[in-house]
């Protein structure tokens, strides 16, 4: 699987059984040594298979979807953890559905008593493995490809929250069709997890620039901060910066 060694596969089907597996009982039961297992581990949180925090490690919900989209890896890293920066202690914020977005929680651990609403499956191994992420999973009707809840349930749900800040994605960004996705359930959940927020933060990466996609999210000006990498166009930053969008480069 996502040409993983053969002992990567036995680690993560121990991971799997829901069991604990501490470094030290992996390496009793795959008979290697510990410093072994560790950069094992290492490089399957590196290929976002895994989830590790002070000696605990467990699978990440959906490999196949993690790996869906293997474009620009390294950019949403870094948008990710410099999204994850404006997060403070005691926030209550939303985290919508998205490859970029799902990574944000990675992050989030050092931080206390942060409430997260989210329709996406692949936040809940974070609230396994990290205390202080108060997890809220929206119900809903569950889209496999995405790891996503969506439909009229997940927004009924959503709209009984009121949050600090709304993490979100797009498909496609242009000043004059503003954002886009390319289904209509994925729009309305952004659509109403923004609602519910004081601040909009899109964390999206240089790629998404000129696209459009099949259905409107919402236009540039309503989005307070975008979180992006050095390949965004300067000229699109000044545009925006002129609209009053903040804009923050992940470096």
């Amino acid at each position: 699987m996502l040409g993983l060694s053969p002992r990567e596969e036995q680690i993560l089907q121990l991971l799997k059984s829901g069991e604990e597996y501490p470094v030290t009982r992996l390496s009793q039961e795959l008979g290697v040594s510990a410093v072994t297992i560790r950069g094992d581990l290492r490089d399957l949180d590196a290929k976002g298979l895994v989830v590790r925090s002070h000696g605990r490690v467990v699978a990440a919900s959906s490999p196949q979807a993690a790996f869906r989209d293997g474009s620009n890896n390294t950019q949403k890293e870094l948008i990710a953890k410099t999204a994850a920066t404006l997060v403070k202690d005691n926030d209550c914020i939303m985290i919508t559905n998205g490859s970029t977005c799902s990574l944000i929680p990675r992050y989030l651990f050092g931080k206390r008593n942060v409430k997260v609403v989210t329709n996406s499956t692949l936040l809940l191994p974070y609230a396994r493995a990290n205390a202080q992420l108060l997890i809220t999973l929206v119900g809903g009707e569950y889209r496999s490809q995405a790891e996503a809840l969506v439909g009229p349930a997940a927004i009924s749900q959503i709209e009984d929250y009121h949050v600090t800040t709304t993490f979100f994605g797009t498909d496609g960004f242009t000043m004059e069709h503003g954002l886009t996705t390319s289904l209509v359930e994925n729009a309305q959940v952004v659509q109403r997890m923004c609602a519910q927020a004081t601040r909009r933060v899109l964390c999206v990466d240089s790629s998404k620039v000129g696209n459009r996609g099949f259905v409107r999210i919402m236009p540039v000006t309503e989005i307070d901060t975008i979180v992006t990498d050095s390949g965004f166009p300067t000229d699109l930053i000044a545009q925006l910066e002129e609209q009053g969008v903040e804009v923050i480069i992940a470096q």
